[in-house]
């Protein structure tokens, strides 16, 4: 039975973690970042990958850096067959990559070369892109800038936001390294050279791409609405606070940049830089919980003729 060692973090690699024990690989031992602090009151959370993995009996591993570390040391010291990675958070170090006889796979959320990098979910659709995929590639030391395996496309529409995406690129990285794995077991897999040069890059999320700068189209700030939600958010400033936009729909409107256009009993209508405009239904005012923009606008009458955007 081929060993494996399974390296991910957060919910994007628990399906795949699932198939692979599915499949009937034998999982020695599960990598993940160490348990970290959540929510207000800080408690101490276990990775998704981590409960997924204590749920099989599986040893977890969860070193803060890999790289000379004792942790590094004990994954080579299982001597598995194969190591697949997905959505792991950390680079892997050349020893290690060197290790295993099938060598190091990883399971990546775009159509490499395009969107290496930690993010390529939320520049998917803040990019306004129709489609993205999954490749399943060789590692390397370059980030991201491994040998293909194969390839699977998912479309994305503009019901999409970045949870919805997620969750389809799960699914799809699942069934396609389901299909990928025996070829690489066989020594039939093919290595398809990235064409370097046509590398685009999709780093993590800066705090100044949330801020909605309303000078720009409907359909750019739509974008970066969905692309997101519901993490990190976007925001803007109302009233000289911050407010978090959750949920929009892009609809035709005319106005200053940032105006409030239109209000209705469930929404509010901002114009944007063009003839588009941004019908807002869900969000978050400072200080305050996540609600639907009916129960913001029952506390909060809000005129045509107001503005968002003022710099903080």
């Amino acid at each position: 039975m081929t060993s494996v060692i399974f390296m991910g973090t957060p919910d994007f690699s628990v399906p795949v973690l699932e198939q692979v024990i599915k499949d009937g690989f034998n999982v020695k031992a599960v990598v993940t970042q160490p348990d970290r602090p959540v929510g207000r009151k800080r408690i101490l959370t276990p990775p998704p990958v981590k409960k997924a993995a204590l749920e099989h009996d599986i040893p977890v591993i969860q070193p803060e850096k890999l790289k000379g570390s004792q942790e590094l040391a004990d994954i080579i010291g299982l001597q598995p067959d194969l190591i697949i990675t997905a959505a792991f958070g950390q680079l892997l170090p050349n020893e290690l990559l060197e290790a295993p006889p099938l060598g190091c796979i990883n399971v990546h959320a775009s159509l490499l070369p395009e969107l290496r990098g930690g993010a390529p979910i939320h520049h998917a659709i803040i990019r306004g892109y129709k489609e993205t995929g999954i490749t399943i590639m060789y590692m390397a030391e370059k980030l991201d800038a491994g040998d293909m395996i194969s390839q699977k496309s998912v479309e994305i529409t503009d019901a999409d936001h970045v949870g919805t995406l997620h969750d389809k690129l799960s699914a799809a990285g699942a069934a396609l390294l389901s299909e990928t794995l025996p070829l690489i077991v066989e020594g039939k897999a093919e290595r398809v050279p990235q064409d370097h040069e046509k590398a685009t890059f999709a780093w993590n999320i800066k705090r100044e791409e949330e801020l909605i700068d309303w000078n720009r189209s409907g359909r750019e700030i739509f974008n970066q609405i969905r692309g997101l939600y519901p993490w990190p958010v976007a925001y803007t400033v109302f009233r000289d606070k911050t407010m978090k936009v959750l949920r929009a729909e892009l609809v035709k409107g005319n106005g200053e940049p940032g105006e409030v256009i239109a209000v209705s009993a469930e929404s509010i209508t901002f114009a944007s830089g063009n003839e588009e405009a941004i019908l807002v239904t869900e969000l978050q005012p400072s200080g305050k919980k996540k609600m639907s923009a009916a129960d913001f606008l029952r506390g909060s009458e809000v005129k045509i003729g107001e503005k968002a955007g003022k710099d903080e």
